[in-house]
């Protein structure tokens, strides 16, 4: 039997970097993973969804050189097949061809011992994989997650995607159906549409996004409608059928649609399932989390962690950074605790969505005396010289402490400036000090005055 200090389940963002500083603290450490070292964020996930955005929005920006003022005549730009395929060529080097080798000899160079496979605790203190047994004296759990499939009647007989899939595959369909109005349905529909595809986006919710601001979510739904997606809010696939070498989609306000493929985005959920958790007495949720402590440890356990999206905190490879930061001071011996009252969330559309901390509805909920502000971030001097560059910022603020405790934003790179907000929020900056910065002119960081201002005159600080 292989004896570690430390065996880490998953290879993914988390347990990566909890492997890498346990090793570098002088501690054996083995790292178990079935797939990619890295998980799936580098190679399926954040980074060629990114590159692909990148490549729709560079696509639009050159559709408008005249109005931009680079070109005296308009040029014409080839056909969307050659265009995407491109898209294709640079995604997949951003993604390093979702090739792991560079990423597992890293974790071999820092000491840590890979183990590939999928990994089960099989008793207290002993996890086995394929045929070997690894005993440790801290288990970390980092399995990270994976995508929902609806069991809707004929779904599985029609062509699909998952998101991983979609921003693996080199094929651009003429036609897609996405299903869920979340940050990957959102960002994957336009970078689709702005291909050429044809694009029906069907959400079961009332609102695109639906923990984010009301006025932010509906004009990302606008966003989505000026490109041309075909934006369906409170509707939902109900039946699938084969339709040539596509799909018939039976809608739930009655209506069908024919696609050549279905983009299947309704969500995640743990990959917490045959693990052996049972044998050290831990209990998953209804949906699949692990319940953690705010030191990362699992409740009821002395040293098993976890960190990602097992433990449902927040589902994102920042969060799941973070959460590994937390683990890895705490098993080395430190004293840490988790803080998520100001982790911040986007989706990377054009124009982007970014918010932190609570809107005015959940403050409410929780029995807070919140006050909003918003402002038109077209109103700034840089969304003029930017050309079209408009969209909107609402700040909350808790009354009784003057303090910012949410934002939410829609406009050019609202995922970079909106970080404003969550250095105030976790640092829990008074109103009157944030009245009192500067921007620099012209930035879209001046949108922060006049919401912040009227904030402080409405609970007189």
């Amino acid at each position: 039997m292989e004896t570690y200090d430390v065996v880490v389940l998953g290879a993914g963002s988390a347990g990566e970097s909890v492997a890498h500083r346990a090793a570098a603290a002088g501690r054996s450490v083995a790292l178990v993973e079935a797939l990619r070292v890295g998980g799936e964020c580098p190679y399926v996930a954040c980074m060629p969804s990114k590159a692909m955005l990148r490549s729709a929005a560079a696509r639009r920006d050159a559709g408008r050189l005249t109005e931009l003022g680079a070109a005296g005549a308009q040029p014409e730009l080839d056909e969307p097949a050659a265009a995407y395929a491109q898209a294709v060529r640079r995604r997949d080097e951003v993604a390093e061809h979702r090739n792991d080798s560079a990423a597992a000899d890293n974790a071999t160079e820092a000491g840590v011992t890979l183990v590939r496979g999928r990994g089960r605790v099989v008793r207290p203190g002993v996890v086995a994989v394929e045929g070997r047994e690894l005993q440790w004296t801290d288990l970390v759990i980092a399995t990270g997650s994976a995508p929902n499939r609806p069991p809707i009647d004929g779904l599985d007989d029609v062509p699909t995607w998952t998101s991983d899939e979609a921003l693996s595959s080199g094929d651009r369909p003429a036609t897609l159906l996405v299903m869920g109005g979340g940050a990957v349905g959102c960002e994957l529909a336009q970078v689709f549409v702005r291909f050429g595809t044809r694009v029906t986006l069907v959400q079961s919710q009332p609102r695109l996004a639906g923990k984010e601001e009301p006025s932010i979510a509906d004009r990302l739904a606008q966003v989505l409608r000026d490109d041309g997606v075909d934006v369906r809010l409170q509707v939902q696939a109900e039946r699938f059928e084969s339709y040539g070498d596509g799909a018939r989609a039976h809608l739930s306000d009655g209506s069908t649609v024919e696609v050549e493929r279905v983009l299947v985005a309704v969500g995640r959920s743990p990959s917490t399932e045959d693990l052996g958790l049972d044998v050290l007495g831990v209990e998953r949720a209804d949906d699949g989390t692990i319940a953690v402590d705010d030191t990362c440890r699992v409740e009821g356990q002395r040293h098993v962690w976890a960190a990602g999206d097992v433990t449902g905190a927040a589902p994102y490879t920042h969060a799941a950074n973070y959460q590994a930061r937390i683990v890895g001071d705490n098993l080395l011996g430190g004293d840490r605790r988790a803080d998520y009252r100001a982790m911040p969330r986007a989706i990377y559309t054009d124009p982007a969505v970014s918010s932190v901390g609570m809107a005015e509805a959940q403050a409410r909920e929780q029995g807070i005396d919140a006050v909003t502000a918003a402002m038109d971030v077209g109103e700034t001097a840089r969304a003029i010289t930017e050309g079209g560059g408009g969209g909107r910022l609402v700040l909350t603020a808790d009354r009784g402490r003057g303090v910012l405790i949410g934002a939410a934003a829609i406009g050019p790179h609202a995922d970079e400036w909106l970080a404003e907000a969550t250095v105030a929020i976790r640092g829990e900056v008074p109103l009157s000090v944030l009245v009192d910065v500067v921007h620099a002119f012209p930035t879209f960081g001046e949108a922060f005055e006049p919401p912040l201002r009227e904030l402080a005159d409405q609970i007189g600080r």
